[in-house]
């Protein structure tokens, strides 16, 4: 099991992440004070086979964004740990899948080579709101997965209505990407997911 600690002014978050397949009971390790980004956060976990809990305290201000962009950056830098002790086995380090729920369908792609990029775009309207959350803030928590994973996520809404099945059939598509991208793949032992190789800085 991998845990991560984030700890701020403003917030303090607590991320473990473990191996599948997913838990009986993983809801309950899932605890953030808003109820849809639970929501969500539970659709990576089912569709990426990986067991996410996150704990949250706020200061006195408990601000949404903050906790959406704080949690994404925590469970991105979970995944990142997750990648890079699972590396030695091999892993892919790339995969894409469709998210679909009644009338809403979208894909993801998600690849770690150390770029860190969220890129998206919607064939629909977004409302401005969804259940108690602003969809401005489901952007925002996977803005912020891809800043702490350091990887890159793009995110395409094909169609949808309700507001509810167009983020539902979004997460769902992340969470199956994601879930192949850290698939073990023996082929690729200690390799990277782009051909470049590690990345390597040196300051002079």
């Amino acid at each position: 099991m991998i845990t991560v600690k984030r700890e701020t002014t403003e917030s303090q978050i607590t991320i473990t992440l473990d191996n599948p397949p997913v838990k009986a009971g993983y809801r309950d390790a899932i605890n953030t004070p808003i109820v849809f980004l639970n929501h969500m956060i539970e659709h990576i976990v089912w569709r990426s086979n990986i067991n996410i809990g996150v704990q949250v305290q706020t200061d006195k201000f408990d601000l949404a964004h903050v906790i959406c962009e704080d949690i994404g950056i925590s469970i991105g830098k979970a995944v990142s740990q997750y990648i890079e002790k699972t590396k030695t086995q091999g892993i892919s380090g790339f995969g894409d899948g469709f998210g679909i729920i009644d009338e809403a369908r979208a894909f993801a792609a998600v690849s770690f080579e150390g770029r860190s990029l969220f890129v998206f775009d919607s064939d629909v309207v977004i409302p401005d709101q969804t259940e108690d959350m602003f969809g401005e803030d489901l952007h925002t928590f996977l803005d912020g997965f891809a800043q702490g994973a350091n990887c890159t996520i793009h995110l395409h809404i094909e169609r949808g209505i309700n507001g509810h099945h167009i983020w539902e059939a979004a997460y769902r598509a992340v969470g199956l990407a994601l879930g192949r991208a850290v698939s073990i793949n023996a082929g690729r032992k200690g390799m990277t997911a782009g051909v470049a190789g590690e990345i390597k800085y040196t300051l002079e």
